[in-house]
């Protein structure tokens, strides 16, 4: 919400300045995003007036003009095409210093002097409304200062509100709460009914009173739609961020600001037999005012007649039925949407309107006849013409009804850690304009006003007198006593240890979003369904994720694409993966790797990572918990590349995968080949061992180096396991030290070297014992892998 500081002033003045009322706005929950100067600084420019205005005697284009300032009147050579004798524009004196730090000096322009420069809106830093000098009324007057004449020495505001504050989406709004911030009366303009000079009506029927249960419109004829909106409408609008457009708009703009009220107005004469306020039916279109044409789903409140669409509810109005500058008669429109019937539905149509804005957050339902009352007579005034009378369209019954809430001074203490005076607190209350019923002993009934819609429950109370009375005013105290809570499971790994476990591996934590692309999602898990938002954020963000890894390929993406060319991300977080059951959310880590296994250094050439690298990370993390209950095997997934994926199992059961970047999937996504990913679900990582005293054996060890020749897709995991099963407990240790294949191995085998490590925990093992040990290793793994002993 922008807004300019002197138009505030208007409806609340307090004495304090502008960086104190940003503060005060600021803590009292509406946050300043900006606070800036209304124009671009610039001197020397007055109100001039044209005196004279002739052809220059050698350029047909340019204009020989006297224009006074007041006291004196000087040449200016000018090429404005609306320069004219009598008008009054913005005079930049010889002097000036203009934005962009251009000084104006005397001159001549084809052998005639110039004084000066005539200015338009582009000159000073404003909004140029037409092509030429910026036209002041008649009655501006001549050699005013142009800065104090336009109020240009204002400020603009931009607050940025949660979504419960919509009732702040407009300068009446922000008014009350500085009123109330500084006990200030509020003085709101005056808006009387406007009486109705004609009889014409246009007739509005209700067909779904649930999405719009008030409905007020209006018919004002012999309008002048090419009417000069005023300078001074129009700069509220600049400085509140909307251009200027038309007499017609600016004013519904103008309300909408001021106010905070969605108004439309339609072209009489383009709408046929009556307003129908209904549901989209299948197969209907809208050419909107953007001229998109929108194909309308069921679920789309809208405004229609007898011809069919002309607007979409509470969003955009229609191309077809929109004022131009030939419209004469006009229906003004206003209207009460329940944001429910409005929510989403701007965004499933690409659109986003300051009106869709409004109404999906919630506008006040007691504002419509006040809104439309206050555009009709600015319209008259602009434009002209004659108004009918207001009709009212209205369901009683389904329009919201302002809660009522049971509020203890109490429960104040005790939520804001000090008591309030019952006084302060009925005072507070009704400055927010609730009405206090006493029930009794600091006990009292609240009814919200119709514009508090955010009012359900006890602590909303209790937050409007928090922040009212100031929460720099609440004291500060440390709780008493030591704070309890549930002991953390001694068998449970704690999530922060496989974090920093990583961290100390050298990456970094990714915090993605749990809504992804649907494109991106069906390529990574095509096996799995998503579940699709009914009003995502954006169509890139369509669908919940069913694990990790879609998340950390966009951050890559973005990572590589600047020249990033070493990368270590994880991430820890649910994935939502829809079941019979319902929505399954399973809480995974996922890591991705790519670039130098190291980073650069002179000692030696830096060696991309491999898939030995990646899996050394995913052991780090099973080396934390049960590392005895992990395996690996040969794995697939959709994302990875089928010969480098590996799955991890606990226990028989599957808890995740981890292997390269599948090379399709790479080449779709722009990636290089050379990532590698991994994904485990959490849980079973968690499951940790409790610590337990086991005695060092002073017995020596006895250590045998084999090397087995297998066949080349023997996984050397099974190898390990088999070694160990063969021998008892005496066999304390399996290490692989040697892969080789080449000279003296045959084709489709490979050579595998194993260090097995032997000690008794109470005696020396003998020899014979040591050799009958490796006899049996020998014998398990000859039997269970055909396995020869390398000569």
């Amino acid at each position: 919400m922008r807004f300019n500081e002197a138009w505030l002033r208007e409806w609340v003045n307090p004495d304090i300045d502008s960086d104190t009322l940003a503060h005060q706005l600021t803590m009292a929950g509406l946050e300043v995003d900006a606070v800036e100067p209304a124009a671009a600084p610039f001197t020397g420019v007055v109100v001039g007036q044209i005196v004279s205005c002739q052809p220059h005697p050698d350029a047909d284009k340019l204009r020989v003009c006297e224009v006074s300032d007041g006291e004196s009147s000087f040449p200016v050579v000018c090429g404005a095409p609306n320069a004219r004798e009598g008008l009054k524009a913005p005079f930049a004196r010889v002097g000036a210093l203009l934005p962009g730090d251009l000084k104006i000096k005397k001159a001549k322009l084809r052998g005639e002097p110039s004084e000066g420069m005539l200015c338009g809106g582009s000159e000073l830093g404003l909004e140029d409304r037409i092509d030429g000098l910026l036209e002041l009324p008649e009655d501006a007057p001549v050699g005013t200062d142009i800065r104090d004449y336009l109020s240009l020495n204002d400020t603009v505001i931009e607050v940025d509100l949660t979504p419960n504050r919509a009732d702040c989406l407009s300068l009446r709004g922000i008014a009350r709460e500085v009123g109330v911030l500084n006990r200030t009366p509020l003085n709101e303009p005056a808006i009387e009914p406007v009486p109705a000079t004609l009889d014409d009506r246009f007739p509005v029927t209700l067909d779904d009173s649930d999405g719009c249960p008030r409905y007020l419109g209006r018919v004002i004829r012999g309008i002048n739609a090419a009417a000069e909106t005023p300078l001074w409408m129009v700069e509220r609008l600049r400085r509140a961020g909307v251009r200027a457009i038309d007499p017609i708009v600016d004013v519904t703009n103008y309300v909408l600001l001021e106010l905070g009220q969605p108004l439309h107005a339609f072209d009489l004469a383009k709408l046929t037999g009556g307003i129908r306020v209904r549901r989209a039916q299948a197969g209907e279109t809208l050419q909107s005012l953007d001229d998109q044409t929108l194909e309308l789903n069921d679920d789309t409140l809208l405004i229609a007649d007898d011809n069919g669409p002309l607007a979409l509810a509470g969003i955009m109005g229609g191309r077809p039925s929109a004022v131009s500058e030939t419209t004469r008669d006009l229906f003004l429109e206003c209207a009460f949407f329940s944001p429910l019937a409005i929510a989403g539905r701007a965004r499933r149509y690409g659109l986003h309107t300051d009106a869709s804005h409004r109404y999906e957050r919630g506008v006040d339902p007691a504002l419509q006849q006040r809104a439309l009352e206050r555009a009709t007579a600015l319209i008259l005034e602009i434009a002209g013409g004659e108004a009918g009378p207001l009709d009212e369209t209205l369901a009683e019954d389904k329009l919201p009804e302002p809660a009522t809430i049971e509020l203890s001074a109490e429960r104040v203490a005790r939520l804001l850690g000090a008591p309030l005076d019952d006084a302060n607190i009925v005072d507070i209350l009704e400055r927010l304009g609730m009405t206090v019923t006493e029930t009794g002993a600091g006990q009292w009934s609240v009814r919200a006003p119709s514009w508090r819609f955010d009012m359900a429950i006890q602590e909303d109370l209790i937050e409007e007198l928090a922040r009212v009375h100031g929460y720099e005013n609440l004291p500060s105290r440390v709780p008493a006593g030591t704070p309890a809570g549930d002991p953390a499971p001694e068998k449970e790994l704690p999530l922060r240890r496989l974090g920093d476990t990583l961290r100390d591996r050298g990456y970094m934590e990714a915090i993605t979003y749990s809504f992804v692309a649907p494109e991106l999602q069906a390529k990574v898990d095509p096996d799995h369904a998503p579940l699709a938002l009914l009003n995502p954020i954006s169509a890139d963000l369509g669908v919940m994720r069913t694990g990790l890894i879609a998340g950390l390929l966009s951050a890559a993406e973005r990572n590589v694409n600047r020249q990033c060319s070493r990368l270590r991300l994880f991430e820890t977080g649910l994935r939502f993966v829809p079941g019979p059951d319902g929505l399954a959310q399973e809480p995974m880590v996922a890591g991705l790797l790519y670039g130098s296994a190291q980073p650069a250094h002179w000692e030696g050439k830096p060696r991309p990572v491999d898939f030995y690298d990646l899996k050394g990370d995913v052991e780090a993390l099973l080396a934390l918990s049960q590392p005895d209950a992990f395996a690996f095997r040969p794995g697939s997934h959709p994302a990875l590349h089928p010969g480098q994926c590996a799955e991890v199992t606990r226990d028989g059961r599957t808890v995740g995968h981890l292997g390269r970047l599948h090379p399709r999937l790479a080449a779709q996504l722009d990636l290089p080949k050379g990532l590698y990913l991994f994904e485990l679900a959490l849980e079973p990582l968690r499951l940790g061992r409790l610590p337990h005293f086991e005695p060092v054996s002073d017995q020596p060890r006895v250590q045998r180096d084999l090397a087995f020749v297998v066949d080349a897709d023997v996984p050397a995991g099974e190898m390990v396991a088999a070694a160990h099963q063969a021998c008892d407990d005496r066999l304390r240790q399996v290490h692989i030290f040697d892969l080789y294949q080449g000279d003296n191995i045959e084709a489709g085998r490979k050579s595998l070297a194993l260090t097995l490590t032997f000690q008794d925990p109470s005696r020396t093992l003998k020899d014979a014992q040591v050799n009958d040990l490796v006899e049996a290793v020998v014998s398990q793994l000859k039997q269970q892998f055909k396995a020869t002993l390398r000569d």
